[in-house]
């Protein structure tokens, strides 16, 4: 279970992008974290990583203080925290294999990384998981040559090969089309439904909201305004998360 306990961020220069925000994530939910623009919903996803580093509360992932973890204990927890990004985050110039077994550098001799050596297992498991979202087709091309949708399932593909308990996935279809976007939830939906992970994803349509989330909560100038199933969103709610000018779509 992740526990999320008091968090707050303040950046250089006062400006405060989480203010006491506590929720908890049983395991194997698929919970949505949703907001406008600006509201907190990356910093918060980074901080459970320790990408960023909280300014205060606690965060716990099974009974496990990640928020005081040292440097070697952050590499340890990090193995099973997968991270999905909104622009990739790929690098670009290497081969879509390389990109997925960057996913095992928590694992393998980091000498070996550098030279990218890795075990005969962890090639076959990649390939494997380029199988699983589609594209074992592309393996040895480049990054960059492949389209948004596909860059993204490299990126659910490397997160996958850190075998991960929680993947937290930061607005990973803004960058996409309506119909890119639900192939990409669609894979979110089948790692949490049939492995059992844990799935923490930042959404701006609710209608995407409405149709994989077991849960959600929503952020509003840092600060938690709702934690609920999705059907408990209504009206007045809505305008607490998006503002009171906001109008609902469909």
């Amino acid at each position: 279970m992740l526990q999320v306990k008091n968090l707050t961020k303040i950046y250089d220069g006062g400006v405060k992008a989480l203010n006491n925000v506590t929720f908890d994530a049983p395991k194997g939910q698929f919970l949505a974290v949703i907001g406008l623009s600006g509201s907190g919903k990356s910093t918060l996803l980074r901080c459970i990583n320790r990408l960023i580093d909280p300014t205060e509360g606690q965060i716990l992932w099974n009974g496990e203080d990640v928020t005081a973890a040292n440097p070697e204990e952050m590499r340890r927890i990090r193995r099973k925290i997968g991270m999905v990004f909104q622009h990739f985050n790929l690098v670009h110039r290497s081969k879509v294999l390389t990109n997925v077994l960057a996913g095992r550098l928590g694992y393998v001799n980091p000498a070996w990384s550098l030279l990218n050596r890795f075990p005969k297992e962890d090639m076959t498991k990649a390939l494997q998981q380029l199988e699983r979202v589609g594209i074992a087709d592309k393996a040895n091309q480049r990054a960059d040559e492949l389209s948004g949708g596909q860059q993204q399932r490299v990126g659910i593909a490397r997160a996958l090969m850190q075998d991960p308990e929680i993947i937290l996935a930061d607005e990973p279809v803004a960058s996409l089309d309506p119909v890119l976007a639900h192939s990409i939830m669609k894979h979110l939906e089948e790692i949490n439904k049939k492995d059992g992970v844990t799935v923490l994803c930042s959404l701006h349509f609710l209608d995407l909201v409405h149709r994989y989330a077991d849960r959600v909560i929503a952020l509003n100038e840092g600060k938690l305004v709702f934690e609920g199933l999705p059907s408990e969103i209504d009206d007045k709610k809505f305008k607490d998360i998006y503002g009171r000018d906001a109008e609902r779509v469909g």
